[in-house]
């Protein structure tokens, strides 16, 4: 009875110390957007793997009010892995982004890595690489 009481004790504590390698592997990331063009609204962004990318919400989402025309928000426990973010000027907080009637937006956005091309962003000009360090980045509308 000792010996199984003992085996289930270890087993219990090799979870609990794994669960806890898990949380201890997580970051954060901070992104700073300090070009905004008004404090009218709030600031919308969403953190993407390949797989949300231009589909809907993040797999973390978080909006800021705006401040003298800048924001900074955190995206707290990201795990290591391959993520992109999207980031819009929600200026009329309807939470969409609005277009004109030709099809340019009418609100600011960005992503990471400032890559802003004619046409829809895409993942592959977006992404990054998160390790097991936290990040800072700035994002430009």
């Amino acid at each position: 009875m000792k010996h199984l009481f003992l085996t289930i004790a270890l087993v219990f504590s090799s979870l609990i110390s794994f669960a806890q390698d898990s949380t201890a592997s997580s970051v954060t990331i901070t992104v700073t957007i300090d070009n905004v063009k008004n404090d009218n609204g709030k600031v919308v962004m969403a953190l993407h793997t390949s797989e949300t990318f231009m589909k809907g919400k993040g797999i973390k989402n978080v909006e800021a009010e705006i401040k003298d025309g800048k924001v900074t928000v955190t995206f707290e426990d990201v795990l290591p892995g391959e993520y992109a973010i999207m980031a819009l000027h929600d200026e009329n907080e309807n939470n969409r982004m609005d277009f004109e009637q030709n099809g340019i937006p009418k609100e600011s956005y960005g992503m990471s890595n400032n890559n802003m091309s004619f046409g829809p962003p895409s993942y592959d000009d977006a992404k990054f690489e998160v390790a097991n360090e936290n990040l800072d980045l700035n994002i430009r509308f």
